[in-house]
């Protein structure tokens, strides 16, 4: 009889060595890294050729959160339950409520972060095209970020395989466009992070020169101090070189960091710097002296919450979301535009500007 019991134990535990070795085998073998300075092609009808010195133009940006994140959505890498949107019809929903809320502006210029195309956890629907939809006359490019195989966590429903990417948008023609890879963790936790990168999108100056726009979604899961600090220089460098080409730049998206470096403790009194690890504040030492955070706001207004729990007034938010500017532009206005959370995540920031 002990025998009998030593074999079926033996059995199983080959059999759960065979399947977990050939699962992680499975994941190294399928890991890839887009390249560095891929080329981005435009699609759209945008109708307007170029921008004008002097004018100010409107830019939002938007994480949608791969439309999962109803007001009371919880997601399992944050300490939550739930790795899918909850149904199709959700996501549909939630996607399109961020789309209509940004199109409410009237903006010239959009930027969105975590677009899901083809993704278990977003039933495999084309976000970027239902956004384009309701943007008709736009330009827009997209680049991929995350890129995943078959992940099998949580294991009652399994993560699955994801395809996400950052999309902008522009009432201008854009002219070119460029997706540059961001380093990233090169451990086990890579697995979990995006493949991070940042795109620019290129739109003629009249008189000439160029707006370059950079939309961005930097690491929070996975992320060390090294790895965030080296995002940081590369996006910084590219904007100052483009600065000191004579190029217009404005970067906006999900900085994944405590974008005002006191956000955590102005909106969530009492909580100390650490509570949240992956709310580091914002680099500001290492930024060039061309670059600013554009932070002149009337109100102060959360952009992010944490995901462990149901959203309610008074659960842990941050500001993490918002725009940098090269000095040779001007930040007129920037709002953090309180949604509560009701279709994403994160809130829309807008913010009006003008070239010097």
């Amino acid at each position: 009889m002990l025998k009998v019991i030593f074999k079926i134990i033996l059995i199983v535990l080959i059999v759960v060595i065979v399947v977990g070795g050939g699962y992680f085998a499975y994941l190294m073998l399928s890991y890839s890294r887009i390249e560095d300075n891929l080329a981005l092609t435009a699609s759209g009808e945008a109708e307007k050729q170029t921008v004008a010195k002097g004018q100010t133009y409107t830019i939002v940006t938007q994480n949608i959160g791969f439309g999962a994140y109803s007001q009371d959505f919880t997601f399992f890498m944050d300490g939550g339950k739930e790795s899918w949107g909850r149904s199709e019809e959700e996501v549909t929903r939630n996607v399109n409520e961020a789309a209509l809320t940004a199109k409410g502006y009237d903006p010239d210029f959009i930027l969105f972060q975590e677009v899901d195309f083809d993704s278990t956890r977003s039933y495999h629907i084309d976000q970027s095209k239902l956004i384009a939809d309701q943007f008709t006359k736009y330009d827009y490019t997209t680049a991929v970020n995350y890129h995943s195989a078959f992940l099998m966590y949580p294991i009652t429903k399994p993560h699955g395989s994801s395809n996400s990417e950052i999309m902008t948008l522009s009432k201008y023609e854009i002219t070119g466009g460029v997706r540059r890879s961001l380093p990233i963790s090169t451990g086990i936790s890579k697995f979990l992070d995006l493949d991070r990168c940042y795109s620019k999108s290129r739109v003629a100056v009249a008189g000439g020169k160029e707006l370059v726009l950079y939309n961005v979604h930097l690491s929070a899961y996975g992320g060390s101090d090294e790895i965030r600090a080296g995002q940081m220089t590369m996006l910084f460098n590219d904007m100052k070189e483009e600065y000191d080409n004579g190029n217009y730049c404005v970067c906006g998206g999900d900085f994944n960091h405590d974008f005002t470096g006191t956000s955590t403790q102005d909106l969530n009194p009492g909580t100390g710097a650490t509570d949240f690890g992956w709310a580091q504040p914002f680099p500001a030492d290492l930024l060039p002296s061309c670059i600013t955070r554009c932070t002149n706001y009337a109100t102060l207004e959360p952009t992010c919450r944490n995901c462990d729990v149901p959203y309610v007034e008074g659960n842990f938010t941050i500001i993490v979301d918002g725009f940098l500017v090269t000095e040779n532009v001007t930040c007129v206005s920037v709002e953090n535009v309180n949604k509560k959370f009701v279709y994403s995540d994160h809130n829309p920031v807008k913010m009006q500007f003008r070239l010097n």
